[in-house]
């Protein structure tokens, strides 16, 4: 069915604008006129366009920040709680966003729920925003009647994920930050100060010192071969995406993090407080633990650890427990194993779930804690060695030349 977008005049004369489902302009024309809204202007608009290369590519697609979406899948949940209907709920937020695309979104899955259609469906049908394991949870939240309770459940979440997210990238900001500066000042040196001294020597016919004479090689390289470095940087990076995107180097590279000293284990951590994280909010809003493995296995991105999930999911069909078949994986921690047992033994292992997630989160922020405290001190010590060595170039050259003037 074609959709429209509109502005018009509701009943108390506010401007409102939104989208519609209508057979015609004809008919989205009636449709708003029952609603109350008095269109001003309709413009029909695709249904299905082509995509974009920013779309096509995962880096470069749009996307909701986890903290919106953590915001206003509360605001949803609260006004649901207030008593205010689904459809007036969501063409409140609707009304009230000012984010252009969830306007949009809102405005649709509102059209589709005041057509029939249920939450969970209208949500699948926008992907870029809500992820399988969203739509799941609501799902279950639905046909459960407590669809208030699950939505604050996934606010949680979803503020937990952007904590986490946030400190990840907190910890990681200072030593790409210094890394950046230093290279510039290394750049500048070379590109111009060095290049100044080397022109003041030939023209004096006197040899350079060896550090000099290095620095001054290693930026003609650089200079006369950019284009051929560009390119081979190019094609690099293009072999490594390649690479990534094929089963067999995906699970090599998978492999190859997680025995990555420090960074391996740290990532383990994140991946094993994710995972209890989300089976607890899917296990606490009524889903089954089957189905909960499957979606579960949507936001584990390691491959190994995936694998892991997967024939846990399979064991728990033929009977065994999961706490047994993450344990013959030896991927995930002993203490997130153990825990789980405990919670299948006494019934409990949503609460197992979630003390295990705090847990971990608590061990996560340790651990960026100790490799940043790591990384600061061993790039201070390569930076000043990067400076020692640029000094020693720069100075050296300009001491001999006041020793030949004198």
């Amino acid at each position: 069915m074609p959709v429209f977008g509109y502005r018009g005049l509701g009943t108390d004369g506010r401007s409102v604008t939104g989208v519609i489902d209508a057979d015609s302009a004809r008919g989205a024309r009636g449709k708003l006129r029952t609603m109350g809204i008095f269109p001003t202007d309709i413009t029909e608009e695709a249904a299905e366009r082509p995509r974009t290369t920013r779309e096509r590519i995962p880096l470069f697609r749009r996307r909701l920040p986890a903290g919106d979406l953590a915001l206003l899948t509360r605001q949803i949940g609260a006004l649901l709680g207030a008593g205010v209907p689904l459809v007036e709920t969501l063409g409140a937020l609707s009304d009230q966003s000012t984010r252009p695309m969830v306007k949009k979104v809102m405005s649709q899955v509102r059209e589709r729920v005041r057509e029939g259609s249920s939450l969970a469906d209208a949500l699948a049908l926008h992907s870029e925003i809500f992820s399988d394991l969203y739509v799941s949870m609501v799902r279950a939240g639905e046909a459960a009647g407590a669809l208030e309770t699950v939505l604050e459940r996934l606010a949680e979440y979803g503020e937990r994920q952007s904590q986490l997210i946030t400190k990840v990238r907190s910890a990681l900001t200072y030593p790409i930050i210094m890394m950046l500066f230093g290279t510039g000042i290394m750049v500048f040196r070379v590109a111009y100060v060095v290049t100044q001294v080397s022109v003041i020597f030939e023209q004096n016919k006197q040899a350079l010192p060896f550090t000099t004479e290095v620095l001054i090689a290693l930026s003609n390289f650089l200079s006369g071969n950019w284009l051929v470095l560009l390119i081979l940087l190019g094609l690099i990076l293009a072999g490594i995406a390649f690479g990534l995107s094929t089963p067999r180097g995906r699970m090599f590279y998978d492999t190859w993090i997680l025995r990555t000293p420090y960074i391996g284990p740290t990532l383990n951590k994140i991946i094993t407080a994710r995972f209890a994280r989300t089976l607890a909010t899917l296990l606490q809003s009524g889903v089954q633990v089957l189905p909960a493995l499957d979606a579960v296995k949507l936001v584990v991105s390691n491959r190994l650890l995936s694998q892991a999930v997967e024939q846990s999911r399979d064991s728990i069909r033929e009977g065994h427990g999961m706490g047994q078949t993450l344990e013959r994986s030896r991927l995930f921690p002993p203490l997130l194993v153990e825990m789980i047992k405990v919670g299948e033994r006494s019934g409990e292992l949503e609460k197992m779930l979630e003390r295990a997630a705090d847990t971990y989160e608590r061990e996560v922020e340790n651990s960026l804690s100790q490799v940043t405290s790591l990384l600061e001190p061993l790039m201070t010590l390569g930076m000043a060695g990067l400076i020692v060595f640029m000094i020693l170039a720069v100075l050296m050259p300009i001491f001999q030349l006041n020793q030949l003037v004198q």
